[in-house]
């Protein structure tokens, strides 16, 4: 597949001479996985409709129906990293411009539909979660599993998840599946629709008559979006686990928590939640937990800057690289984390994390300036 179809965009003719952008990552294989080349397409045409006067809404989908996107493509920094060493650029490549286009996504001055139906993992959580309508699915399967991979939440999961208070914290400690009820009970999600109902749901925004004032637009899309409802949808999983949940996140030093939240519990989901942060990246439990509590102070451009240092040193640091390697390269499942314990991780070690691994000016400098 040439690099022109790793994402599909289209103008769909709306009523009154509008159009509606739909642009459709299109990657099935890697379950829709960004990868720069895709990441560079989707920021040039959103960049390019958010400033034309036609385009009144944008619809971000993706191919296929078992994803809507998987994640970012953390194996060629792996790769990268093995082969050339740490000062490799493919880290600085990919982050950078994914900080850049999450941004520009959640700074978005026209309705932005996402349409999250599947797995949404990771970098795809990066796309939904600054979309006005973040539309999930009775098959949607949410997470951010970063630990696993000795990483930690990025793509605004300092932000998102720092705001999401204590139940963020758990999510991002134990990379937890969540499905459709716990995505709208967190704020993940603010529209549910039926998975088959997609062509519907573009058909029916091409007849929407849009009303002259734009600052009514995201009612409007906000209305049409309830028509569509699932005929069931199963109860969530944090939500029937939420009394356990408060419990286990009630400690206020990482020790603590992560004590309660390794424990054992005849929940299955809870008992794979505590299993999933016990056999992860010692490094990134304390990472996710300084980056859940700064989170709640920096601004969201701040938070992407942050992000930027944090990843890229990240590839510099033994961890993500091992944690890589062990689920995607070698798959072996058997990382070496260094430290391999909670209480080796030590303040001066994570203090380098964020340590800007350049010179000069910040590449994410100019964020907020995406129109210029």
């Amino acid at each position: 597949m040439s690099q022109e179809n790793l994402v599909v965009f289209e103008e769909l003719p709306a009523a009154g001479g509008r159009v509606i952008g739909v642009a459709r990552i299109n990657s099935e294989k890697t379950l829709n996985s960004l990868n720069v080349p895709i990441i560079r397409l989707l920021y040039a045409q959103l960049c390019g409709w958010a400033l034309d006067e036609r385009v009144v809404a944008v619809f971000l989908h993706a191919s296929g129906e078992k994803a809507f996107c998987a994640g970012g493509d953390v194996k060629s920094i792996c790769v990268a990293v093995r082969a050339h060493g740490v000062d490799d650029p493919t880290a600085m490549d990919l982050f950078s411009d994914e900080y850049r286009l999450d941004f520009l996504i959640h700074d978005y001055p026209k309705s932005f539909i996402v349409w999250g139906t599947g797995i949404v993992m990771g970098g795809g959580i990066g796309l939904l979660c600054g979309a006005s309508h973040r539309v999930v699915t009775e098959t949607s399967r949410l997470a951010m599993p970063e630990i696993a991979i000795g990483l930690y939440p990025d793509v605004g999961g300092s932000w998102f998840l720092g705001r999401m208070g204590r139940i963020g914290l758990f999510l991002g400690l134990t990379g937890a599946n969540i499905n459709a009820a716990d995505a709208l009970a967190t704020g993940f999600a603010n529209h549910l629709s039926a998975s088959g109902r997609r062509q519907d749901v573009l058909q029916a925004l091409a007849s929407l008559a849009w009303d002259a004032d734009r600052a009514r637009h995201n009612g409007q899309v906000s209305a049409l979006l309830d028509n569509f409802p699932p005929e069931s949808l199963p109860i969530g999983q944090l939500v029937a686990a939420g009394d356990e949940v408060a419990k286990r996140v009630s400690a206020d030093n990482l020790s603590e928590l992560y004590a309660a939240l390794t424990a054992p519990h005849e929940n299955a989901w809870l008992d794979k939640a505590a299993r999933s942060l016990k056999a992860g990246s010692p490094t990134s439990a304390a990472l996710i937990y300084r980056q859940w509590l700064s989170g709640q102070q920096l601004s969201l451009a701040d938070i992407f800057r942050q992000e930027l240092i944090l990843s890229v040193q990240c590839a510099r640091h033994p961890d993500f690289i091992e944690g890589v390697r062990a689920l995607l390269v070698d798959k072996d499942q058997q990382p070496v984390w260094t430290p391999a314990s909670l209480g080796e991780v030590s303040e001066a070690w994570l203090d380098g994390h964020y340590q800007a691994p350049w010179t000069g000016e910040h590449p994410l400098v100019n964020l907020e300036n995406w129109r210029s």
